[in-house]
């Protein structure tokens, strides 16, 4: 599968009154890694093409001010002119030692859902976008949600942002 890893601070604005990140801040988060994606494959002037239709969260930890949120976006699958993103939210803890042993904690899972609307209403992904984006059989995904870890993918880069 295509996918991206990039990190981000856990910054003031991306928290709320209890000091944990504020529900908002994911979908900027996953956005960021969306555009990071797209810029690598040559695909960036997408945007405005693929509107959203459906977000999905299931919030299982917090992420703190100061800590740094680690986003893991893959394709899931690319329909006939749709696109499912799954993604990971990891937290790297402000206060760990860099060599710590610990794995990351999961803070939140989720699945992005965008059409392919180059003009008016839906239209089918050319091949070309098909092809770069990872184009995989519907018979040989999961559904979302089957996962118990993070998918795993060929990491395109990873970036600090």
């Amino acid at each position: 599968m295509t996918g991206i890893v990039i990190q981000r601070p856990v910054d003031w604005q991306d928290t709320d009154a209890a000091g944990h990140y504020h529900h908002s801040a994911v979908i900027r988060w996953v956005e960021a890694a969306e555009a990071a994606l797209l810029a690598e494959l040559g695909l960036r002037w997408l945007f405005g093409r693929i509107p959203r239709v459906r977000y999905e969260v299931d919030y299982a930890d917090r992420l703190w001010f100061g800590d740094t949120a680690s986003i893991e976006l893959s394709v899931g699958k690319v329909g006939t002119s749709s696109i499912r993103y799954d993604f990971v939210i990891t937290r790297i803890p402000a206060s760990a030692p860099p060599a710590a042993q610990t794995p990351p904690t999961v803070a939140v899972r989720g699945a992005l859902t965008a059409v392919h609307t180059p003009d008016a209403g839906a239209q089918p992904w050319p091949a070309d976008i098909a092809a770069a984006l990872g184009d995989t059989p519907t018979s040989q995904l999961e559904p979302t949600g089957a996962r118990e870890h993070p998918p795993e993918f060929p990491t395109l880069s990873t970036r600090e942002v």
